[in-house]
């Protein structure tokens, strides 16, 4: 694995991101190739903060916002690219060393677009979006689950949560509609867990009306 030219400055580098394992390829002010490094994840921060500031290229991915924070932090300029706009500058067959490659091509293209950095903060209110995204995803199934399973009871509720959150309690109450009582024990467990989910994302809702600017 080639190392870093003690005669020569890493102007660009190009790293290609993982969970583990990080592949890295640096070129000096006249396009040379001076560095081509694999780094595990522990390496990888105390070597970028060992190197002077350069241009750094990345692939908006999973983590790519955390790593632009740190490297940023380090003095480094740090630039994040859709993968789209990377992929035109690929020269053979795809593998890491490759991509990282090609990502440090890519970075000093002046006609590059790139993608903006979120804050910590704007980080905190993707994550409040995603959660409840998913959390409201799981209440209509849930809501849709119950109506099914009492269809086969021969009950029927109208569309929408707000009638299946209505028309439960009625059920579970009402001793001449035929139900098992081990149905209505499965029916109330669900039934709660749908309002603890409604509780969630009420929740999530108070956190990013507190957090909006």
């Amino acid at each position: 694995m080639k190392q870093c030219n003690a005669n020569k400055t890493i102007t660009v580098l190009g790293i290609d991101l993982a969970k583990q394992s990080f592949q890295l390829h640096g070129v000096d002010v006249q396009g040379e190739t001076v560095l081509r490094k694999t780094l595990n994840r522990d390496k990888l921060v105390a070597f970028i903060a060992n190197l002077s500031p350069c241009l750094i290229g990345l692939e908006a991915c999973g983590g790519s916002h955390h790593w632009v924070r740190v490297f940023t932090r380090m003095g480094h300029t740090v630039r994040m690219m859709a993968p789209q706009f990377v992929k035109p500058y690929v020269k053979s067959n795809k593998n890491d060393a490759v991509d990282a490659e090609t990502i440090c091509e890519a970075v000093g293209r002046p006609s590059m677009r790139f993608v903006p950095v979120k804050s910590i903060d704007q980080q905190d209110i993707q994550s409040i979006h995603r959660i409840r995204s998913q959390l409201v995803a799981r209440r209509t199934a849930q809501a849709n689950q119950i109506r099914g399973l009492l269809m086969e009871y021969g009950l029927v509720l109208p569309k929408g949560r707000s009638h299946v959150r209505k028309g439960i309690p009625d059920i579970l109450e009402d001793a001449e509609n035929s139900l098992t009582s081990l149905f209505r024990e499965l029916l109330n467990d669900i039934y709660k867990e749908m309002i603890h989910i409604d509780e969630q994302i009420q929740a999530l809702e108070q956190k990013q009306a507190s957090h909006d600017p």
